[in-house]
């Protein structure tokens, strides 16, 4: 858990700086439907909840937060705010701790809400380098590190895709391997008309009917809809962001 807490700081203070290099008022081009401000009531809101959860409270009203979050007058300090509560909870929290999780695959919950935040807050710090440049930044732009980025790629592959909610199908079987070129890790994703069924690697990887190479920072943001990796065609990349975006619902 402490390398997804450093991951959780580490990311508040990339989007904390580059919200405030943006302006409040600016777009987010990875975001098109956001303002800087929304994007940070959006994410002070799931901090909240993800903490109140945490905690055991189960009265939270995400929309009412996120209402706040807009208003405030100082919303970068109230964005500070509730992530500090959120590492509060999850360090106080005991190590059996029993609160939901919603991901297949998923890690005990304390260790999975430490992850998914540090994800979450890591993707939309991104969003928030992405309106300070006005363009989506390439991988060197930003500050995540090969082993946070290799764990990301894991969560959403191993987690989110293969959901029976997950709308990443194939009418054909297929198989798409991705492979970063600076860990050791590999995965394999198994395509369908079926839920997608993803096994890891180490070491040489499977060939595959797609396969997907570059750093791990590279291939996570591409992953996450925050660039285009290397060997990523405009096809591919138009396909995954239908078909695996990951939504708030």
């Amino acid at each position: 858990m402490a390398r997804h807490l450093d991951g959780l700081r580490t990311a508040m203070i990339a989007f904390v700086r580059y919200a405030d290099r943006a302006g409040l008022a600016a777009a987010v081009p990875t975001c098109p439907e956001w303002t800087v401000r929304e994007l940070v009531a959006h994410q002070g809101m799931v901090h909240r909840w993800a903490a109140a959860l945490v905690r055991g409270e189960q009265d939270v009203d995400p929309d009412a937060v996120e209402a706040t979050g807009r208003a405030e007058p100082d919303p970068l300090e109230w964005l500070r705010d509730g992530a500090v509560d959120l590492a509060a909870a999850l360090t106080r929290a005991p190590a059996d701790l029993r609160a939901p999780v919603f991901l297949h695959d998923a890690p005990p919950a304390r260790e999975f809400w430490a992850r998914r935040q540090c994800h979450e807050t890591t993707v939309h710090a991104v969003d928030a380098l992405a309106a300070a440049l006005g363009r989506y930044p390439s991988a060197e732009e930003t500050w995540i590190e090969a082993d946070l980025a290799a764990d990301g790629i894991d969560e959403l592959l191993g987690g989110f895709v293969t959901r029976p909610r997950s709308r990443l199908r194939c009418e054909e079987d297929a198989v798409l391997v991705v492979d970063p070129d600076d860990v050791a890790d590999w995965w394999r994703v198994e395509l369908g008309p079926r839920p997608a069924v993803t096994t890891r690697g180490r070491g040489v990887a499977d060939e595959g009917d797609w396969e997907l190479d570059g750093s791990a920072v590279e291939l996570y943001l591409a992953l996450w809809n925050r660039g285009r990796g290397p060997g990523v065609g405009p096809d591919l990349e138009t396909a995954w962001r239908e078909r695996a975006a990951v939504t708030w619902s």
